[in-house]
């Protein structure tokens, strides 16, 4: 009981951040009170920085490579460009928007689609003059794509990369697995918000007032390099990975070229971007998940072994979507990144076959990357994206969130569930 009443403190903390205190600072002041009280020691923290440390910097190298590209044009000029293949067409504007918000999130992660892609679409639907139930429908669509596409690659989520170090999964394998997955997730995303929104969006409007994408690049030189970067980036992740090196080593160094090119190209205020890194989540992941390790102390990974393996006696089909599910009611309560240790602990606690516990790794991944859309705590990326948006001008209240999240999301969780169900088994033994 203590455990958890400081867990529930600490995630009290986190999501109100009184005067200022951030995320990080919150969820160290919980890890301190969990060692004072002896729910942790000394060695846990040890344990926990090693399943971290290359997760958390991995994220925010891609932050700092997003927030440079963002201030060259990068994101604008390709929001620009799917605005103009929409043709005046908001039903054909509508589906680009969300794959272009897919194609971000799984490169730059979900955190970047949803707090780059935002603003962008915001400015740009202003222009449009877009009537307000058409502009809740894309601003809705760009916070849900970031999260539900957000399973490809091994840097798409924070939680993939925490899962994929822990198990030791190779970034080509992870890939193989989970791309498929994904195309079925956002078949499943675009089918829900078309039926949801549909008939909220405006028969067409005017591509002649929008600028020319051109005119978006601030940075020439970092604009030039971004695709050659990224395209270095992502070959890199494959051809290092059986050599055992840190996936945050590889993007870091991706950071430091891009980092370099806009210093000599002096537009983009570097010594900005990087203060405006999200450091603070270095401090969230060791103190966040010291606490919930202390929960696995007092109990929790040994209760939840426990229903993996009842789960698992079921057949791997009910397994998969039972873990994925159960996973995401957990996730949507106390939050993604606990919820990912919890789920990782307790499947490696859990007596299973190979097969079963792959396929229970895997929808740990999905009901932690999907399940936080049903409540607004459940994730950063939506919490940071209300706080966009409220900057912006645009108020969501949580329960006009969680309206639109409950009825969305479990459609689009459980389709994405039963495609893991049914592809790993066929894919094989990696």
């Amino acid at each position: 009981m203590l455990a958890f009443a400081i867990f529930l403190a600490t995630l009290v903390l986190v999501i109100w951040q009184p005067r200022g205190l951030g995320i990080g600072w919150s969820a160290l002041g919980g890890a301190a009170v969990a060692l004072l009280f002896g729910i942790v020691d000394l060695a846990d923290v040890g344990t926990v920085w090693e399943i971290v440390w290359d997760a958390t910097f991995t994220f925010v190298a891609l932050i700092v490579i997003s927030l440079i590209l963002d201030e060259a044009g990068f994101f604008a000029w390709a929001a620009l460009h799917v605005a103009r293949w929409g043709g005046g067409r908001g039903r054909m504007l509508f589906p680009l928007v969300v794959l272009l918000g897919a194609a971000i999130a799984a490169v730059f992660a979900n955190d970047g689609a949803a707090l780059l892609l935002t603003p962008i679409v915001l400015a740009i639907l202003l222009r449009l003059d877009f009537q307000p139930t058409a502009a809740l429908a894309f601003i809705v669509a760009t916070g849900f794509v970031a999260d539900s596409t957000s399973l490809p690659l091994v840097i798409s989520n924070l939680v993939n990369i925490v899962s994929a170090n822990y198990f030791d999964i190779s970034f080509a394998r992870y890939a193989a697995v989970m791309v498929p997955v994904n195309l079925v997730s956002l078949a499943a995303t675009l089918l829900v918000l078309w039926l949801y929104y549909g008939r909220d969006l405006p028969e067409t409007y005017d591509v002649g007032i929008l600028e020319q994408p051109s005119a978006a690049i601030r940075d020439p030189a970092v604009f030039r390099a971004a695709f050659p970067l990224l395209g270095v980036l992502l070959v890199a992740y494959f051809a290092t990975a059986p050599l055992g090196i840190p996936i945050a080593f590889v993007t870091g160094a991706a950071a430091l070229v891009l980092v370099a090119i806009a210093l000599r190209s002096k537009v983009v205020d570097v010594a900005k971007v990087l203060i405006g890194a999200p450091w603070q989540i270095v401090l969230f992941s060791i103190g966040m998940y010291l606490v919930v390790y202390g929960l696995g102390n007092a109990g929790l990974t040994d209760l939840a072994a426990g229903v993996l393996v009842w789960l698992a006696g079921q057949g791997d089909f009910l397994a998969t979507v039972g873990t994925g599910l159960a996973v995401a009611i957990l996730a949507s309560v106390m939050n993604n990144m606990p919820a990912t240790l919890v789920g990782a602990l307790a499947i490696d606690r859990a007596d299973l076959a190979p097969l079963t516990q792959e396929l229970m790794v895997y929808a740990n991944v999905v009901g932690n990357d999907l399940g936080p859309k049903l409540t607004p705590i459940g994730s950063l990326a939506t919490l940071l994206w209300l706080h966009v948006l409220a900057g912006k001008g645009t108020t969501i209240t949580w329960g006009q969130y969680m309206r639109v999240g409950l009825v969305i999301t479990p459609p689009v969780l459980l389709a994405t569930l039963i495609a893991l169900a049914l592809w790993l088994p066929a894919l094989g033994p990696g």
